[in-house]
């Protein structure tokens, strides 16, 4: 009968709260999510290039967990006291008919437990359904292909969801069956009562109101403005006249909607005035809540943004031009030895292209110093820089300008090379005149110097060496000569043959042999298993190489590192605050029920009574939601200026396509909740006319 009585209670509590246990069941999922991490195909293909950078994130990865627990504890045991205090009635009654104290406990408890255990039921299939799709599209962005995929099932995470789920809900209801249970019968069965309000005369809620959008105001310019240099005392600046702003503003909104109802009122008819006045005193009342439940949303809306684009950059950033450069050493049989085993049988199934890549300083003598400094007229960038002046001022400019000084040298870049590399990736290759040279640079990570220096070379820009000036061609070249990233060229020439013979240090040394593999290997086995298997047949030979992985594996760390744990700390945060407002919305409505039943009285019906209290629950989750995404836009906006810069090459369209499917599944969850709180206040209504007939 005990037994009984619990699952009945249980499912009874699961139905009339399903806000609460569709947000346990999403919490569920993000704890595994994470947790499994360490076993997805993008974390196992890490650890064989960056295990110690892997070994790292994996160590953050339960700090990261028990700040979660810690944020989640606080919504269940929010959750949980509405629930109770809705139930308080039932519980006086059993008080009264005879039930222990500690058997009311004894059942408050199971009842959790019970319900504990179906919501992990639900949400182990989902985390694990949502744990491999969120793997094959990690691994996709990447760039890896979806090869050597295996399903995961990690029993440390699911062992790490149980126990700190169970603990998070078992100690919440403690604290709370404690508190309950201990109440006198006659203090249950009291009828709730409205939430007091603290009187606030009009002019001080005006000022509030006022202040609170001066303050968000100074918060976002300075953080727009003056965030680039994230000097502590400006960030810390900014965190507070926003977070004090926030609060402000939705101290003051109550003044701002009563006059709106009375400009408002002498025109409308039916419950206009009624469901006005009802959210007046509601954001009155829990002005708090809306704005720690915003700035939730804010942080949310930031971390997805942020994630995004991170995701969108670094994923730009895996642009293959070589797949593995051989760097000849003498003491292993120089360029016979990287010849020899590029004619071998094992690197011929393989390889589609190879080539010699010279890349190399300028001659010795462009570095004679004399009593004045560098030799006179040897090389510089003074055309170049002539033509950067000429452009508009932009945030830089004057920066970049400096960097080219005459006593900088470029490196140079043999034409039949970088022709060599451009054929393998299906690149037009370049022309160049006698009195010409190209541009050439690998800093497409610098937001800034890629726009900047494109402009400048379609103004007319040239270079001197050797006392003749070689007119650049208007355009940029950035593909990289070499197959690791890390190795970044910041100013190079590409010349011809003949001018690098003349100028290049040592013009016969072949800096390395690019290989690019086959297009049908990769296609077949995809990009990261091609690339192993090539690895493992040159870690057969002493010949030295880089390959693509270590870029590769770089740029994806720090993808899933920035993206992925901000965009899961983003939706456990809009969990919670679109749970915090919804509950917060119904206790309201349950505290004022009287006044639904005195409308009843007065004539209205179910259906009008209904459609206010919708109308209170979306205005009062939009006025949630509407200052979050305000501020959120200008919270990216300074992140994308200042410290996270968009990398060159990545298309704003792209970070826009991105945040635009973010913002409509941001949308969607927003209505789901919306749709679960008011289900739930449709049935109060409901259940107060049966009362009403009763």
């Amino acid at each position: 009968m005990f037994f009984n009585q619990i699952r009945h209670n249980a499912a009874k509590n699961r139905k009339d709260n399903g806000l609460l246990y569709g947000s346990l069941v999403v919490a569920i999922v993000a704890f595994y999510t994470l947790l499994s991490l360490g076993n997805q195909d993008v974390i196992r293909f890490l650890e064989t290039i960056e295990s110690d950078a892997i070994q790292k994130l994996l160590a953050l990865i339960p700090i990261v967990y028990v700040v979660s627990l810690f944020f989640v504890f606080f919504l269940v045991y929010f959750a949980y006291r509405y629930q109770l205090e809705n139930r308080q009635k039932e519980f006086g009654l059993f008080l009264m008919l005879g039930m222990k104290r500690g058997r009311l406990f004894a059942m408050l408890m199971s009842e959790t437990i019970w319900n504990s255990l179906v919501s992990i039921l639900i949400g182990f299939p989902i985390a694990l359904f949502l744990t491999e799709i969120v793997s094959l599209i990690t691994a996709r962005v990447a760039g890896l292909g979806i090869i050597g995929h295996r399903f995961t099932f990690s029993l440390t995470a699911i062992v790490g969801t149980i126990a700190g789920f169970f603990a998070v809900q078992i100690f919440a209801m403690l604290i709370l069956s404690i508190n309950f249970s201990r109440r006198e019968p006659a203090l249950l069965l009291s009828t709730n009562t409205a939430e007091k309000q603290s009187a606030t005369s009009p002019k001080f809620a005006w000022l509030s109101f006022v202040l609170g959008l001066l303050l968000l105001g100074y918060a976002y310019y300075t953080g727009v403005k003056s965030l680039r240099t994230l000097d502590f005392v400006t960030v810390l600046l900014v965190l507070t006249t926003g977070a004090l702003g926030t609060f402000l503003l939705y101290r003051g909104l109550g003044a701002f909607i009563g006059a709106y109802i009375r400009r408002k009122a002498p025109g409308k008819t039916g419950l206009f005035v009624f469901t006005g006045r009802q959210l007046q005193e509601n954001v009155l009342s829990q002005y708090r809540s809306l704005a720690v439940a915003s700035l939730l949303m804010l942080v949310a809306l930031a971390a997805v943004s942020f994630g995004i684009g991170m995701m969108a950059g670094q994923s730009s950033q895996n642009v293959r031009s070589v797949d593995f450069a051989i760097i000849p050493q003498e003491e292993n049989g120089g360029n016979e030895a990287v010849v020899e085993f590029l004619h071998s049988e094992k690197a011929q199934s393989l390889t589609g292209e190879s080539y010699p890549m010279k890349l190399d300083s300028m001659s010795a003598r462009f570095y004679d110093r004399d009593e004045n400094g560098f030799t006179a007229n040897a090389f510089s960038w003074d055309g170049l820089r002539s033509a950067m002046e000429k452009l508009p001022e932009t945030e830089g400019k004057e920066s970049m300008i400096d960097s080219f000084s005459d006593d900088h040298l470029p490196y140079l870049i043999a034409l039949s090379s970088y022709n060599a590399l451009l054929r393998s990736i299906d690149e037009p290759e370049i022309q160049l005149a006698d009195n010409q040279v190209a541009m050439y640079s690998a800093m497409t990570g610098m937001p800034t110097f890629v726009p900047i220096m494109q402009e400048a070379l379609e103004l007319g820009a040239n270079v001197r060496i050797d006392g003749q000036v070689y007119e650049l061609k208007p355009q940029l070249y950035t593909n990289n000569v070499v197959a690791d990233y890390a190795i970044t060229i910041y100013a190079g020439l590409i010349l011809s043959d003949e001018n690098y013979t003349m100028f290049a240090s040592e013009p016969e040394r072949i800096f390395s042999w690019n290989l690019i593999l086959k297009d049908e290997l990769v296609e077949e086995v995809g990009l990261m298993q091609a690339i192993l298997q090539m690895r493992e047949i040159l870690q057969e030979t002493d010949l030295r190489f880089d390959t693509f992985l270590s870029s590769m594996g770089r740029n994806l760390f720090y993808m899933v590192t920035s993206s992925y744990l901000s965009i899961y700390i983003g939706v456990l945060f809009m969990v919670i605050a679109n749970t915090v407002i919804g509950l917060k919305q119904l206790m309201q409505q349950r505290a004022n029920k009287h006044r639904y039943q005195t409308m009843l009285m007065l004539g209205s019906n179910i259906e009008d009574l209904c459609k206010s209290a919708r109308t209170q629950i979306r205005t009062f989750f939009g006025l949630g939601f509407g200052v979050a995404v305000i501020s959120s836009v200008f919270a990216v906006w300074a992140m994308f200026t200042s410290f996270v810069r968009i990398p060159a090459g990545v298309s704003f369209d792209t970070i826009l396509l991105f945040t635009a499917g973010a913002a409509m599944l941001i949308i969607l969850v927003e209505w789901i909740y919306i749709h679960i709180v008011e289900r739930a206040s449709n049935r109060e209504i409901q259940g107060l006319q049966v009362y009403e007939q009763g």
